[in-house]
């Protein structure tokens, strides 16, 4: 299994995230459907961890599945993402996590486009950043 490469204490993370960010990418929280800044990013660029910068998702991978929040068929790199079995909620569902940090990002669906990965990474628009393409 992947390890983690950036730990920090709670303490830390409460120092760089703000409160909501804190809520989602450290204690697995999740935003409204609908309301995520980059749910309609139509931009040319790379989506990163909004914890620690890490390059996660590439806009060209982003579509509009209308689930309510960012999805995307395919991270950057197969390493870049950590995915790991969830039972929270009564549900059974894989969950993903930053590679580099740790952060909580969302989950993975299998019912994305079939003419990719017949994936679907939903991502909270909270757990990410963007990185303009020039």
């Amino acid at each position: 299994m992947k390890k983690v490469n950036l730990e920090k204490s709670d303490k830390e993370w409460k120092e760089i995230l703000s409160p909501e960010q804190f809520k989602v990418l450290r204690l697995k929280g999740t935003e409204p459907p609908g309301v995520g800044k980059f749910l309609y990013n139509k931009e040319k660029g790379v989506y990163v961890c909004g914890a620690c910068n890490a390059p996660l998702f590439k806009s060209d991978a982003k579509f509009d599945s209308g689930c309510g929040w960012p999805s995307f068929w395919e991270p950057v790199s197969p390493d870049a993402i950590i995915e790991k079995k969830d039972t929270s909620h009564g549900m059974l569902r894989t969950e993903t996590i930053c590679a580099n940090c740790g952060g909580h990002l969302g989950h993975v669906f299998k019912d994305g486009p079939k003419d990719k990965t017949g994936l679907r990474y939903c991502i909270n628009s909270i757990s990410l950043d963007f990185k303009e393409e020039n």
